[in-house]
């Protein structure tokens, strides 16, 4: 059983240190009216993102798109007690219907690396999905902020501007690579090592979405603790194994889902702040960018009317991120020549 309790501290989680814009509750003439769509809403990722989106108060329309199975994640979504209709659509025939009006798209839509599955394997079939939904974008919602979650982020974010570009759609201030989930495992491992609240905690994490082209600047983490050198070596590393560390933890029977879909639903709702003229958030996200020498690039993004208004700079690191920004370079040029080059076959 669900206290109202435990419920409102669900809803203040998902619209974290929310405007008085979300504060004002339910009532249809307080918030803007905005229409989310979520494509892989049936999945392991999208169910649970679903279920958030639900919650948030400043979703007016939910929208949920997957090839099966999204009538009954609609149907049990919808009986949730919140501001927003929720609408299921299924089978590529609804995929224009689920998308028309869209304000925010967010594609967890692919499958996750099973056991024998090699990364191009992996690669070859999400690849082809984000290129198909993204041309369906580009026809039926060509001004929505879209935020995707499909893996792999260095190289499918790539693909949707190749996408977009063709069509003659393409704003860079829209595209965004989800990489939030990052910035939560190194605001949780930090504030673990350094004994300070959570909640406190703030930690950019720059660069990629994979491996170790996902660089925590603990440097710059707030609340600052002095931890020893090692300890930070040992919480970077593990920001960038969290994934494997929660696949293996699942035995082979998932990814991260849950702790994904919580991490898109806060970027998200960052967007829809941003477009009812919060002002000042920001988030860090993967987008094109002139931070580095690289097309794309992961740092902290000022969200607004329309989607990115400022990409931030890197700020001054330690010696250690430095070398850690040198080393993640050659892997995520590769990983974004991949996806162009993917687009373009």
């Amino acid at each position: 059983m669900i206290k109202p309790s435990m419920l409102g501290s669900l809803r203040s989680a998902v619209s974290r240190g929310s405007s008085h814009l979300a504060r004002r509750g339910y009532s249809s003439d307080s918030t803007p009216e905005r229409k989310v769509v979520v494509l892989g809403a049936a999945g392991g990722i999208g169910q649970p993102l679903s279920l958030l989106m639900k919650l948030n108060p400043l979703v007016s329309s939910l929208s949920l798109y997957d090839i099966a199975g999204t009538p009954g994640v609609a149907a049990d979504v919808s009986h949730v007690n919140t501001r927003s209709e929720v609408v299921g659509y299924q089978g590529e025939g609804e995929l224009g219907k689920a998308l028309e009006g869209a304000d925010v798209v967010i594609i967890p839509a692919g499958v996750p690396r099973k056991p024998g599955m090699t990364r191009d394997d992996l690669f070859n079939i999400n690849a082809g999905i984000v290129k198909s939904l993204c041309t369906a974008i580009s026809k039926y919602c060509p001004k929505a902020l879209v935020n995707m979650i499909s893996n792999p982020v260095n190289s499918t974010v790539p693909i949707a501007a190749e996408v977009f570009k063709k069509a003659g759609t393409y704003d860079e201030k829209r595209l965004f690579g989800v990489t939030t989930l990052d910035v939560v495992r190194a605001k949780t491992f930090y504030a673990g090592k350094a004994k300070v609240p959570v909640a406190e905690v703030n930690v950019p994490v720059v660069g990629g979405h994979a491996g170790i082209t996902i660089l925590p600047l603990f440097s710059q983490a707030t609340p600052q603790a002095n931890l020893d050198h090692d300890v930070i070596v040992a919480l970077t590393k593990r920001t960038q194994d969290g994934g494997t560390e929660v696949v293996e933890a699942k035995a082979g029977k998932g990814s991260a889902t849950l702790s994904m879909a919580y991490a898109g639903a806060l970027f998200a709702d960052a967007c829809l702040k941003g477009l009812n003229g919060v002002p000042d958030v920001v988030e860090c996200s993967f987008v094109q960018s002139n931070v580095t020498e690289l097309p794309f690039f992961a740092s902290k993004v000022r969200l607004g009317k329309n989607g990115v208004e400022e990409v931030l700079g890197l700020g001054s690191l330690s010696d250690f991120e430095k070398e850690g920004l040198e080393k993640l370079k050659p892997e995520l040029l590769s990983s974004i020549e991949k996806g162009i080059k993917f687009a373009n076959q």
